[in-house]
């Protein structure tokens, strides 16, 4: 099996998991591990945010040790800003960083942040190197190919590439959408594949509607990237990485959970969810997380209808236990 080599980091499987803004929290990463993901983020932060010592004195922003080699990724557009939070990060125990170039949220857009700075190469040169000179650990990139489909735009993605190749950038993460594009349309590994080829030597991630095992491994083998990273595919989903292992080792992906084994991974997020949130917020916290979690369920729409309407966690245990009981798909039809 492919290993991915980020840096010093070597990891034993070719695939992370995202930094995932409003999910990438300590339960959703434990979970990752325990399903064999070998590396996972925290959240998307600010740097000036991150550089602040009151914040990373916080629990919920500093890694647990129980899940090393974990990563941070920061948010930013000052060079020295970014290198300050790079290196309060890796003070704080974090293994990698990531600089964010990659977000087409429009807030983030409107303060010349992330995927807007795909439109700077110089800036973004000045902020990786600021940030290398700043920590040992390995230190990566997060792009998408281009703000927009403009040659200048094409042009702009392809110098930052190069510069972040010419600086022994650890690894690039590269999303094969335009930021204007968001999430809409097809994922361009064509192009994944063509940027490899021309920066051989560069370990490269491809990134983009990671949802399965099967297709995910056929994605890297075909565009012969060096890894992949899982995002939106691991949201209420941790079984992607047993799949993922299952394929990258030749063998058939594992059939889909049953509703007692989806119960028991339920459970065990949600109880993780309440050591790191009041019982309140808690609950409110994981709906999001129920959402994704009930797409496996045979009678999704009905299932997530009562789970989302608990409102305490006495009201979701009932609630779960009833939707992922023995047999529950052949009753109440």
């Amino acid at each position: 099996m492919t290993m991915l080599k980020l840096g010093n980091l070597i990891l034993s499987v070719p695939f992370i998991q995202a930094p995932l803004s409003g999910y990438s929290d300590y339960a959703m990463r434990r979970l990752g591990l325990d399903f064999g993901v070998p590396l996972t983020f925290s959240g998307v932060m600010l740097a000036k945010s991150a550089a602040h010592p009151k914040v990373l004195r916080n629990p919920a922003f500093r890694p647990h040790d129980d899940e090393h080699p974990v990563g941070a990724q920061i948010l930013g557009n000052d060079p020295a800003m970014m290198a300050k939070a790079a290196r309060a990060l890796e003070g704080a125990g974090f293994d990698i960083i990531d600089l964010n170039f990659a977000c087409p949220a429009p807030k983030v857009l409107r303060r010349r942040r992330g995927g807007y700075l795909l439109k700077e190469p110089e800036t973004v040169k000045q902020i990786y190197s600021r940030v290398r000179d700043a920590v040992t650990c390995p230190v990566t990139m997060k792009l998408r190919t281009g703000f927009d489909s403009s040659r200048e735009s094409y042009d702009n993605f392809y110098q930052i590439v190069f510069d972040a190749s010419q600086q022994n950038i650890d690894a690039l993460t590269i999303h094969a959408r335009t930021v204007v594009r968001k999430f809409a349309g097809d994922v361009d590994w064509q192009l994944l594949a063509e940027i490899k080829h021309r920066f051989e030597g560069t370990t490269l991630i491809g990134s983009g509607d990671l949802f399965e095992a099967q297709t995910t491994v056929q994605h890297l083998k075909a565009a012969k990237i060096d890894g992949v990273l899982i995002a939106r595919g691991a949201i209420g989903n941790p079984w992607i990485y047993k799949s993922l292992n299952a394929v990258l080792a030749g063998m058939p992906a594992p059939t889909p959970p049953a509703l007692a084994e989806q119960a028991e991974v339920i459970l065990k997020h949600f109880e993780m969810i309440c050591q790191l949130y009041d019982p309140i917020k808690a609950v409110r916290y994981f709906r999001k997380f129920l959402v994704h979690y009930c797409r496996l369920h045979p009678r999704r729409k009905q299932a997530q209808k009562v789970l989302l309407a608990a409102n305490d966690r006495t009201d979701l245990l009932i609630a779960i236990k009833r939707w992922y009981g023995n047999n529950h798909s052949l009753r109440e039809k």
